[in-house]
């Protein structure tokens, strides 16, 4: 029945293989049950109602995803919407959360429409192979950073200025502090955590060069487990593995509609589907290359508009549970590399996000250094894809270097794909071989500058 469903033998996987990925992807997200609450709390969000919306919502529209689509691509609260939610539009505007959540669910409806006029579809037709080719190497580059400051293996610092040498300096009279600079320098290695993330790495990696089927959940358990065995991780206090979710706590329905529409927070619900397109339709390229569902060079994208109306949905959907943006997530690459190449993974993924209503506190025993090297592992088997790439020819090469470098390095999909859009038809213009362009490309890149330029 499950191989009818999911066309497993089609797709050369199994259901031992689907499932295990499905707890792979579903591990290495999981953090976004307790940072979604953490976040949506500053904006005034109570956190067992956020808790609620993320579990269910993530489990619901995951689920979807798997049995409508059969594509192995989980779905949760996105974290730079969720941020943008709460730090921009709520703090920084001023604005409600309710009218906030009106918004999102507006930009959901938004992208129901692109997606059923195929416009999303013509979109991601229209993106050159090169361009999408780099967007999953772009990609592997940002889940990869990300595991890596999340593992304590990268660092942030500040220092001073070389020029100021630490000293104020006096321009036109006035004295001004040294400047200061951001740098990413090697973390603390003798940091506990940090040391048992890297463990995790190597050892990990060790699995997978030996072929070892699951080795990424392998190293999760392994890890967890000595990590609670040195005293890394402590059981908390009142400790039980099943707790009933109050519902009565939850925000259904409370989102404001009719304050979202107001002339003002147009600007705001264009933003939210700038992101969104641009971030969920990276996601979904490169995931699905990865899976070997979908064909870069020759545009073969089976059941893309089914996958784009699903995550259209997903986003109204998020906004009517209390929740931010419902997107396709990044870590869904982690279940792809551990083999995931059907719906049976998102479901799987689906069903343990449902679960986590019952057992969150079982689930949040899983500490950051088990999972963030999944993050790093991923990210270095997607970079494979960048010999695809032609870099002999600067019109292809140097748009999908744009796109490799400003995902990672400006913490960013959507800064990424915005920069390639721009500088394609741009550098095939002054090339004089503007007819190698798709139309949809021009249009793109137009507006992508309008929305820098005016908003």
């Amino acid at each position: 029945m499950l191989d009818k469903l999911f066309a497993l033998r089609e797709r050369n996987t199994t259901v031992k293989t689907e499932i295990l990925a499905g707890i792979t992807t579903f591990i290495t997200m999981a953090y976004i049950l307790f940072l979604a609450p953490n976040i949506l709390s500053l904006a005034g969000m109570d956190k067992d109602a956020v808790l609620i919306a993320t579990a269910l919502g993530a489990g619901l529209v995951t689920i979807a995803m798997g049995l409508f689509v059969n594509y192995p691509i989980a779905l949760a609260p996105g974290v730079g919407l969720l941020a943008f939610y709460a730090f921009t539009v709520v703090l920084g505007m001023g604005i409600a959360w309710q009218t906030a959540l009106g918004a999102v669910f507006i930009s959901g409806l938004v992208f129901l429409v692109l997606t059923l006029t195929s416009v999303r579809q013509m979109i991601v037709e229209g993106i050159p192979s090169s361009m999408k080719v780099a967007i999953t190497v772009g990609i592997g580059l940002f889940i990869a950073i990300i595991g890596l400051k999340l593992s304590g293996l990268m660092a942030i610092s500040i220092s001073l200025s070389p020029n100021s040498l630490g000293q104020v300096v006096q321009t036109h009279g006035n004295m001004v502090p040294p400047a200061s600079e951001t740098l990413l320098t090697l973390g603390n290695l003798q940091d506990g955590n940090t040391l048992l993330a890297l463990f995790s790495l190597i050892f990990t990696s060790l699995l997978m060069a030996r072929n070892v089927q699951g080795s990424l959940l392998i190293g999760v358990i392994v890890t967890t487990i000595i990590s609670y065995m040195t005293g890394l991780s402590t059981l908390p206090d009142n400790f039980q593995v099943f707790a009933v979710p109050d519902f009565s706590k939850a925000a259904f329905f409370e989102l404001d509609i009719p304050g979202a529409l107001h002339l003002g927070l147009i600007t705001i619900i264009f933003s939210f589907t700038f992101v969104e397109l641009f971030d969920s339709m990276g996601t979904l390229i490169g995931t699905a290359t990865k899976a070997n569902i979908a064909n870069p060079k020759t545009g073969s994208f089976p059941g893309l508009g089914k996958a784009m109306t699903v995550d259209a949905l997903g986003v109204s959907a998020g906004a009517l549970l209390g929740t931010s943006t419902i997107t396709a997530f990044i870590e869904s690459a982690a279940g792809v590399g551990a083999g995931g190449r059907t719906g049976l993974t998102a479901v799987t993924t689906g069903v343990l996000f449902l679960i986590c209503l019952f057992v969150a506190p079982l689930v949040l025993l899983v500490p950051t250094a088990a999972t963030s090297p999944i993050l790093i592992l991923v990210g270095a088997l997607m970079l494979g894809a960048i010999k695809e790439i032609n870099f002999d020819d600067w019109t292809e090469g140097f748009p999908a270097f744009l796109v490799i470098t400003l995902m990672p390095f400006t913490y960013s999909i959507a800064n990424g794909i915005s920069a390639g859009l721009i500088a394609y038809p741009l550098l095939k213009i002054v090339a004089g071989r503007p007819k190698e362009v798709n139309w949809i490309m021009y249009v793109l890149a137009i507006l992508v500058a309008i929305r820098y330029i005016f908003f």
